[in-house]
């Protein structure tokens, strides 16, 4: 499991921000942000998040296989479906 730890909160301006602990220090001068559809959790990154079933979709799509077969085994989903 990863280390969980605390981290202070702050205002500077008009924003909230997170005074991280030295460990935990991203290098550059920006993060990604995002929030989990389905628990509301922030979370910072380095790097953006993949969108791992739009890039399923599009190589599935890439494959030159008939719709309608292709349908029998994996039947599209709404893409605003949560995953996880």
């Amino acid at each position: 499991m990863a280390e969980e730890r605390k981290a202070k909160l702050f205002q500077n301006g008009g924003s909230q921000a997170v005074r991280l602990p030295a460990d935990f220090r991203f290098s550059g001068e920006e993060v990604y942000i995002s929030r989990d559809a389905r628990t509301g959790d922030v979370i910072l990154s380095s790097r953006p998040r993949r969108n791992v079933g739009k890039e399923f979709i599009a190589f599935r799509d890439s494959l030159n296989i008939q719709k309608e077969e292709r349908d029998k085994y994996m039947p599209e989903r709404p893409m605003n479906h949560p995953v996880g």
